[in-house]
C-alpha cells in the first residue's frame, strides 16, 4: 500500500490548497478489486453463494490506491463508506491510518439476485444476467429497482447535505453510483471530473453556478 509517509504529503498538500478548493465537492469512489475469482463455472445457484462470498470477502492483495483518490480522501471534510468490506478497505486504504470513515449501509450494492435459468456460466456471466434480469423487475424477494432508486434518491439528498460542511468523500459500488448519478443531477450537481467505472475509479461533483 502507499507509505503513511507518501499518504501524509499529499495531505499536506491538499491542506495547504485548501483555500482554493470548492467546498461542496462530493466525490465518489468505486471500490478496488475484490479477493474473488470472477471467472469460476457455476449455475445459478452457485451464484447465489459466490455472491454471498464477495460481499462478504475483502481486497485482493498487492493493490494500491491511486495518488488521485488519496489526493481528493484527504481534501475530503467527511468520509463516508458502504459497510461492505470491499468499500471499507478502499476507504482506508485512500484515507490512511487515524482517518474517520463513517459507515452506512445506505451506501451498499444494488441486489444481483440471479435468474432461475439451466446451465453453467462464470461468475462475471451470472453478473450481468442477474443486473439484467433486476433491471427489468426481476428481484426474487430482494430489494427491488425502484426501492434502490428511491435509497439512491435518499443518499444523493444525504450526501448534499454533509457537503455543506466541507467536501465529502463516499466508498461505494459500481451500479449503486451510476444510480446516484441522476439523483445528484436532478438537484444541480455536475460531474466536473469522470475516471470511467474500473476499480479504484471515481467522480468529483460540484453544484451548478
Amino acid at each position: 500500500m502507499v507509505s503513511s509517509l507518501k499518504q501524509g504529503l499529499i495531505a499536506k498538500r491538499m491542506i495547504d490548497a485548501s483555500s482554493s478548493s470548492s467546498p461542496g465537492q462530493i466525490v465518489i469512489a468505486r471500490h478496488g478489486e475484490p479477493n474473488m475469482n470472477r471467472y469460476e463455472r457455476m449455475t445459478w445457484r452457485g451464484y447465489e453463494r459466490w455472491w454471498t462470498a464477495y460481499d462478504e470477502a475483502g481486497l485482493k492483495p498487492g493493490q494500491s490506491a491511486p495518488e488521485g483518490l488519496i489526493a481528493e480522501t484527504a481534501n475530503a471534510q467527511t468520509v463516508f463508506a458502504s459497510t461492505l468490506p470491499r468499500a471499507i478497505e478502499t476507504a482506508q486504504a485512500a484515507a490512511g491510518g487515524g482517518r474517520e470513515i463513517k459507515l452506512d449501509s445506505q451506501f451498499v450494492e444494488a441486489p444481483l439476485p440471479p435468474p432461475q435459468m439451466p446451465g453453467e456460466f462464470q461468475a462475471r456471466t451470472w453478473g450481468v444476467f442477474a443486473r439484467c434480469s433486476w433491471w427489468i423487475g426481476h428481484a426474487r424477494g430482494r430489494e427491488t429497482r425502484p426501492q434502490t432508486e428511491r435509497r439512491a434518491d435518499a443518499a444523493a439528498q444525504f450526501l448534499i447535505e454533509a457537503a455543506q460542511a466541507g467536501p465529502v468523500s463516499l466508498f461505494a459500488h459500481g451500479w449503486y453510483n451510476r444510480m446516484l448519478r441522476p439523483a445528484l443531477a436532478r438537484r444541480g450537481w455536475q460531474c466536473v471530473r469522470d475516471s470511467n467505472d474500473a476499480y479504484w475509479s471515481w467522480r468529483r461533483y460540484e453544484l451548478r453556478k
